[in-house]
């Protein structure tokens, strides 16, 4: 992977205080649509607070009145540009394409750090695909969602129609894909999709903030065990999902960071951990 510097970037912004990175969306004259480098950007920079053990938990949000208009025009125009030549060659390239889309919202989860996402006005199209991606979605009461893809006679490639399912009932997850209505912030409460809807896009940072700082308290072995293991058991059977967990926890459970929090909890602290280890330089 490219390095790249996470405080020189066109369509993100990035800041780290303590433990916790915040990455916000920061093209609001454009309504945060996506453009050809926030999908080079998005993967590149989580992956990197990731690997090099920056922060234990990453917050994303958006800068203006929409968390994100979806994927921007542009992209598409740069598609159909490139939809010519050998129908067998054209559709091998075009495949190739979609699973680099994916791979931008695939970070999210591949990622050990959990992923918090505060969502205010629309969040449409491409942005439903980003946030699927996420640990936890939290958004303001005017925050509404939509499947757009339908109305723009494609069907939604890069992650709802596989994620929404596991967090939504089956029946609403078809309803919003066949007829690319608006879910509101309520419904979304309502149906699990969002774990808390707020007035407005100050108190929705400030008590997501908190969240993230709650879970930069614990041990980063025991946060990353947790991802680890909740996105194994939505794929995998409870039995499945069992076995690997005594396999991981042979290895991964050890007494330092158990120690260390029952003494903190005797000395009535806040506990000290190391951080998880750097990706090898040598990789």
């Amino acid at each position: 992977m490219p390095d790249i510097n996470l405080f020189a970037l066109e369509t993100l912004s990035v800041n780290i205080e303590n433990h916790i990175a915040h990455i916000q969306l920061s093209r609001p004259e454009a309504l945060n649509s996506m453009v050809p480098a926030f999908w080079r950007e998005l993967p590149a920079v989580v992956r990197k607070i990731d690997e090099e053990s920056k922060a234990r938990v990453i917050v994303i949000s958006s800068q203006g009145k929409h968390f994100s208009a979806g994927m921007d025009l542009s992209v598409f125009t740069n598609m159909a540009k490139d939809f010519q030549g050998e129908p067998a060659r054209r559709a091998e390239r075009s495949r190739r394409w979609i699973l680099e889309l994916q791979d931008a919202f695939n970070a999210l989860e591949e990622i050990r750090i959990p992923v918090l996402v505060a969502i205010q006005g629309g969040a449409i199209g491409g942005a439903v695909d980003m946030i699927c991606a996420a640990d936890s979605r939290y958004c303001t009461l005017d925050a509404f969602f939509t499947i757009k893809e339908t109305e723009l006679g494609m069907t939604a490639d890069v992650g709802t129609l596989q994620r929404l399912p596991h967090l939504i009932p089956q029946g609403l997850v078809r309803e919003l894909a066949y007829t690319g209505r608006n879910m509101p912030s309520i419904e979304a409460k309502e149906c699990g999709f969002v774990n808390q809807v707020f007035a407005d896009q100050k108190s929705m940072l400030k008590a997501v903030m908190k969240i993230a700082t709650q879970i930069a308290m614990h041990s980063p072995m025991a946060v990353s065990g947790c991802k680890e293991m909740i996105n194994y058991t939505r794929d995998h059977s409870v039995s499945d999902s069992l076995n690997y967990m005594a396999t991981w926890q042979s290895g991964m459970l050890q007494m330092p960071d158990v120690n260390e929090a029952m003494t903190a909890g005797q000395e009535k602290r806040l506990p000290v951990y190391s951080e998880l280890h750097k990706k090898s330089s040598g990789m």
